[in-house]
């Protein structure tokens, strides 16, 4: 993989992506550049196509790609399989965390990390030394200590199921994370958690994509672009003020543009 540094070095080029699902096209031709160190939020109406450009830019198969490609550190991203797009840094978190019954999330944790670790040539971490690293993520994102004991999500609330996506992100230390609607239905202490969290993975050396309908996770992590995305097109994009345009005058004066 090509070496990235600085904060106008491009992470991910996403060029004139087309996807389609069940013969019906939802991304009808995207084009993004995110560089590292850069947040990005993708704001848009429901069906427009923001979870599945985080879906296939995850790599879940069941979408067809019809056009474009995408670049992510040099190379053919749309070319690996999922597997290897998450042990290169590619993170997403869902935006229905699902459950993983009789897989606990310890060990789900530590097998994720040494997963990554292997792949970059490092040694799987001994028990104590992952049990630091888990303790010291878990007060950042105020999981209790049962939970990482119980199976991957089972049992768990909305917020707890969320914060656990950002206990991931923070052990994983990815280089970019797709966060799919992260804020949905979370109350305001749970939207705080969470996006402390986030903010704590934020670094020069990282970038995000963060896909919204709402402004309100904006008060917490400010972005360096906004994208609105309309009908599977981006129609607009801008600073944080377009987010506070979109929450005062709703979605559907861009509709028109999208026409």
């Amino acid at each position: 993989m090509t070496e990235l540094n600085g904060k106008d070095t491009p992470l991910l080029e996403v060029r004139n992506l087309e996807v389609s699902i069940e013969d019906t096209q939802i991304l009808k031709g995207i084009s993004l550049s995110v560089n590292i160190g850069e947040v990005h939020a993708i704001m848009g109406p429901n069906g427009s196509g923001k979870s599945t450009l985080t879906n296939v830019l995850a790599g879940r198969p069941e979408y067809d790609i019809t056009g474009g490609e995408v670049i992510y550190k040099g190379q053919d991203l749309l070319a690996m399989d999922p597997e290897t797009r998450a042990r290169e840094g590619v993170f997403l978190a869902f935006q229905y965390p699902v459950e993983l019954p009789g897989v606990r999330s310890w060990q789900f944790l530590k097998s994720a990390v040494d997963a990554i670790r292997q792949h970059r040539g490092e040694s799987e971490l001994r028990v104590r030394e992952f049990d630091r690293m888990l303790q010291a993520a878990m007060e950042t994102v105020e999981i209790e200590g049962d939970l990482v004991r119980r199976s991957v999500n089972e049992g768990f609330s909305g917020g707890e199921k969320k914060r656990n996506e950002i206990l991931q992100l923070a052990l994983l230390e990815p280089t970019l994370a797709l966060l799919d609607e992260t804020d949905s239905g979370l109350d305001i202490d749970a939207l705080r958690i969470v996006s402390d969290g986030v903010n704590r993975y934020k670094s020069d050396e990282r970038a995000i994509v963060m896909v919204t309908h709402y402004q309100r996770i904006l008060n917490y992590i400010t972005p360096d672009y906004v994208h609105v995305l309309v009908d599977g097109n981006i129609v607009r994009s801008g600073g944080r003020e377009l987010a506070l345009e979109l929450e005062e005058k709703g979605y559907e004066w861009l509709r028109e543009i999208a026409v």
